[in-house]
């Protein structure tokens, strides 16, 4: 089942950043989330699989592709599975040619991925060595501090990740009284989170709120990777937590932490993510005369397998490319 799924989810990760990336920098955020969704749904329109969007776009009168509930692949297929897509990781990021941007994709078993709403998480983001070891509800200078000293280091050797928002002002204060180093990003906790739990990124840890749905998808990544999650919804409106009621998620326990097998349960996690321009993480789409290449991550829980692929795509053979490295 899951070299199946890893098959299909690379070719619509690659699809889809490969669209995107002909957008970049031309200040055009929602043309190139557009044309990442229609790619991606074109690509999984051809997999060999019966998919159901459990966290896409949005609300089907909202979204006319990736919908939430909308049915992808062939319905007669064999395996099932819920797809869980960020089509485009950072819109911003490419509409100004920023780093960072990718196209993200998880899939499992159905009901092996969280059915999160719309809203936020307020989430903590560490690696393997750490995981297990800290507490959400810890106040930064516990967390700081332990990360620290598991990772054989002093706090000021330490990196956290966090959106650059007004929200997050007293977070940041009380991150950096701890001496540790703080990188604010514009956009895209999701790449962040999956930094934490890959070795030579320099990411330590991810604090903050941001977007649930990239969450659930942070959690399936760091599910493959050994590396953990903790997250707390918060709420933004009565019509989300109604809306949470009926995905089937406990609105009245408030605090209520949720963690990495809370929010993507499967036994059959496959993750794969396409860079769409530079990063820490994977390289961006690079285009020659006749194809483009691309750099993707691929993982699976149950096999233990993490890859790094690099695919060269050639559309004229008439213009073959100068592979290098």
């Amino acid at each position: 089942m899951e070299k199946l799924i890893s098959v299909e989810a690379v070719a619509a990760t690659e699809a889809g950043a490969i669209a995107a990336a002909r957008l970049m920098g031309r200040g055009d955020r929602m043309g190139a989330d557009h044309a990442a969704v229609e790619a991606m749904r074109n690509a999984m329109e051809e997999a060999e699989i019966s998919g159901t969007i459990v966290i896409g776009e949005g609300e089907r009168d909202k979204a006319p592709m990736l919908f939430i509930g909308e049915q992808v692949g062939k319905p007669d297929a064999a395996t099932s599975v819920d797809i869980a897509v960020d089509p485009l990781e950072g819109t911003n990021l490419v509409a100004t040619g920023s780093p960072n941007a990718t196209v993200v994709l998880a899939a499992a078993e159905p009901g092996g991925l969280m059915h999160a709403p719309d809203t936020y998480l307020r989430k903590l983001v560490v690696g393997p060595q750490v995981a297990g070891h800290v507490s959400i509800n810890d106040p930064a200078a516990v967390i700081i501090k332990t990360i620290a000293e598991r990772l054989g280091r002093a706090p000021f050797d330490i990196t956290v990740v966090i959106l650059d928002r007004e929200r997050h002002t007293d977070l940041i204060e009380e991150v950096r009284a701890t001496g540790a180093r703080i990188k604010l990003i514009s956009d895209g906790d999701l790449t962040a989170g999956i930094s934490v739990a890959v070795s030579g990124t320099g990411v330590h840890a991810v604090m903050g709120t941001g977007g649930a749905p990239e969450g659930v998808l942070t959690a399936a990544a760091l599910k493959c990777l050994g590396g953990e999650i903790q997250a707390q919804f918060r709420w933004r409106s009565d019509e989300e937590r109604e809306r949470a009621r009926g995905m089937g998620v406990d609105v009245e326990n408030v605090d209520r932490v949720y963690m990495t097998d809370d929010l993507a349960p499967g036994e059959n996690v496959v993750f794969a993510a396409t860079g769409v321009t530079d990063g820490e993480l994977l390289r961006g789409v690079r285009f020659f005369g006749g194809g483009a290449r691309t750099h993707s991550l691929l993982m699976s829980h149950s096999r233990g397998v993490v890859r790094f692929i690099d695919t060269v795509h050639m559309w004229d053979p008439q213009q073959p490319p100068r592979v290098r490295l």
